[in-house]
């Protein structure tokens, strides 16, 4: 089997099983081996965050000279992205071998697992063959049963931000997303908690004490911005001061949980000394999270795809480009709640290029986004392709505007490869 017949077998497979449960990813890794019960884990649950929060977690524990694996979803622009070892995304062959060591047990099965129970697999085979010291694990949807729940008790397991995402799957409550998201804290294992509205934090701090794990709960009334700019941020935190290259507000109480967790971390026997966590945060790389890629002129990417990350946007466009003419390149997903991103980032926009993100089936074609958008008042235009959106959107936003392209992370990646970005 080579690269591309891996990520066509791969692909084949559907996305949700028959029934939801953990059944198949365990029937699956029984016949692999158990890789999962050779890993050390950090396993990290949220609706917004989670993934920003696992990379400058990854890149403390690289900085302290752990053999660190990061397991991410979904990927920005090649599907290795996903899987990775000390920052180093898997290689062609090392996923064309470790696949063709996953088919034949996956359909053995009577029930052949997901796409996202194959590549859970695959990633805990790779860390555990590795020898990784310690493996970070974002969720892929919900907690209670992702396939990554598969692991025994965490070192840590952490759960960020919370809102209203995947309701059809997860509940419709924020209530009920925290009970989905809070099913990664294990017996005896210690949980950090994102600081949330009460409702929220009080279903974690149940399921803590039911479960007898214990609970640390970030602290945003600690945390102090000492300098903001493009170019990134300086804060402190209980005191200690940092750098951060990641932009925006939310992104310092990401680091916040981080640093909650190094703490975790040390007390569990981890050696993370100060000038490990000063550097890996300094250091961190997580693309297409408000990322700046062009200042001629100013080109900002962002994932965001739900209302609650459209609002971080927002704030950080009023922030970061006050004065600017702010030209929004959007594209979809029509299975989000895209009349209330619409709606949210309306005050930072002054002109809009709509286009349909490329490479799924879901995704809202441009014509219905721009229908929607034209109710603003403000100029609306439909590009065919992504490219000829990028180029539109740099014509529009002229010598003394930007460009913020965001809505999706198939958007986000394909705008990257505009800008020869890998």
């Amino acid at each position: 089997m080579d690269y591309q017949e891996a990520l066509a077998y791969i692909g084949g497979s559907n996305w949700f099983g028959a029934e939801p449960g953990l059944d198949r990813i365990r029937r699956l890794l029984e016949t692999l081996g158990r890789p999962q019960d050779r890993l050390k884990a950090v396993h990290i649950a949220g609706t917004n965050g989670k993934g920003s929060c696992a990379a400058m977690l990854s890149s403390v524990l690289k900085a302290a000279g752990y053999k660190t694996g990061l397991f991410t979803s979904p990927y920005i622009q090649r599907f290795n992205e996903r899987m990775q070892i000390n920052s180093r995304p898997i290689g062609d062959d090392d996923l064309a071998e470790i696949v063709s060591i996953v088919r034949p047990a996956a359909e053995a099965m009577e029930e052949h697992p997901t796409q996202f129970e194959m590549i859970t697999a695959c990633a805990m085979l790779w860390f555990a063959r590795e020898k990784c010291d310690i493996a970070v694990l974002e969720v892929g949807l919900g907690g209670r049963f992702d396939a990554t729940n598969v692991i025994s008790a965490p070192e840590a397991a952490v759960i960020m931000n919370i809102g209203l995402d995947h309701t059809g799957i997860l509940g419709d409550t924020v209530e009920q997303i925290a009970f989905e998201k809070a099913g990664i804290i294990k017996p005896g294992c210690d949980c950090v908690l994102y600081q949330l509205p009460e409702n929220a934090a009080d279903v974690i701090r149940k399921l803590c004490k039911e479960r007898n794990a214990s609970l640390t709960e970030a602290d945003f009334s600690a945390l102090k911005e000492e300098f903001s700019s493009i170019d990134g941020q300086v804060f402190s935190y209980k005191g200690n001061t940092y750098a951060l290259p990641l932009l925006g507000r939310n992104q310092l109480h990401n680091a916040a949980v981080v640093l909650e967790t190094v703490d975790i971390l040390r007390n569990r026997g981890w050696k993370l000394d100060r000038e490990s966590v000063e550097h890996g945060l300094y250091s961190v790389s997580w693309p297409a999270r408000f990322e700046i890629v062009s200042e001629d002129p100013f080109f900002v990417i962002d994932g965001g795809h739900n209302p609650q990350c459209a609002g971080t946007v927002t704030e950080n466009l009023l922030q970061y480009f006050p004065g600017y003419r702010r030209v929004i390149l959007a594209g979809v997903m029509r299975d989000k709640n895209y009349p209330e991103i619409c709606r949210i980032l309306d005050p930072a926009a002054d002109e809009y290029i709509c286009v349909s993100p490329p490479g799924s089936p879901r995704a809202l074609p441009a014509e219905e986004l721009a229908a929607r958008l034209r109710e603003t008042g403000k100029k609306v235009t439909v590009c065919d392709s992504v490219r000829e959106a990028v180029e539109a959107a740099i014509d529009a936003a002229g010598a003394d505007g930007m460009v913020c392209a965001v809505g999706s992370l198939y958007l986000a990646g394909a705008v990257r490869t505009c800008f020869d970005l890998h």
